[in-house]
C-alpha cells in the first residue's frame, strides 16, 4: 500500500507490550468491513445501563453498517479516520461532520462557528488506555482545522463518565444537553464543545 501523506504515526502503549506505533489515516473502502465490525463491537460499550441489546442492534444496523460507512466515505462533509496497528487492522476510528448542526438544542448550545461535529470516537476495548484514542483525537482536531473550523462539538451520554473524562482531558467542556435516539429509546446526552 502506498504511503498516505495525510497519515500520522504516534507511539502508543498497548496492554502487555512495549510501545507500538499506531498510524492514524483516512479510512478507505478497503477498511469498510473492519470499521463496521469495530463499530458494532464498540457502540454498546458507550450505551447507558438501561439500553437494551435490541435498541443497540437497531442503531448498529441503521447507522453503523459497512454500507452506511461507504456512504460516509463518499460524503464530502465527512472525514472518517482510523487508527491502525502494525498489522493494518483498525484499533479505533473517528468520524467528523462539517457544518451547522441539525439539532436545535445543539445549535443553541454552541458558541463557536464554523464548527465540526466529532460524531464518533471509538477504540477497541483491548486497546483502551493505550494511547489510540489520544492519537485519533489529535488527528481529528487537525482534520477539523484543515476544514477551516474554529470549534468542535460532540454529544456524549450523560452516564458515560469514562468518555466524559477523556473529552475533558482533550479540552472539551459541557455547554448544553440534547437527546439521542437509540432504537426505541431516547437517551440524554451532554453537548460538549472546544475551540480549535
Amino acid at each position: 500500500m502506498p504511503t498516505d501523506p495525510s497519515a500520522s504515526t504516534v507511539p502508543a502503549r498497548l496492554p502487555g507490550t512495549s510501545r507500538t506505533p499506531v498510524t492514524v489515516r483516512p479510512a478507505t473502502p478497503a477498511d469498510l468491513d473492519a470499521v463496521a465490525a469495530l463499530a458494532a463491537l464498540t457502540f454498546p460499550l458507550a450505551c447507558p445501563p438501561g439500553s437494551t441489546r435490541a435498541d443497540q442492534q437497531a442503531f448498529i444496523t441503521a447507522v453503523l453498517s459497512a454500507e452506511r460507512f461507504a456512504g460516509y466515505l463518499a460524503d464530502p462533509d465527512r472525514d472518517v479516520l482510523v487508527g491502525v496497528g502494525p498489522d493494518g487492522q483498525p484499533l479505533g476510528y473517528t468520524m467528523l461532520v462539517e457544518g451547522e448542526p441539525g439539532d436545535e438544542d445543539v445549535r443553541d448550545s454552541l458558541a463557536i462557528r464554523p464548527t465540526v461535529e466529532l460524531s464518533k470516537c471509538y477504540v477497541h476495548p483491548d486497546h483502551h488506555g493505550a494511547g489510540v484514542a489520544g492519537a485519533l483525537m489529535a488527528a481529528s482536531l487537525d482534520a477539523a482545522r484543515d476544514r477551516g473550523a474554529q470549534g468542535m462539538w460532540l454529544g456524549v451520554n450523560q452516564l458515560n463518565a469514562r468518555a466524559q473524562a477523556f473529552y475533558t482531558r482533550a479540552g472539551f467542556a459541557v455547554v448544553g444537553t440534547k437527546h439521542f435516539q437509540v432504537g426505541e429509546r431516547l437517551e440524554d446526552d451532554y453537548v460538549l464543545e472546544r475551540p480549535l
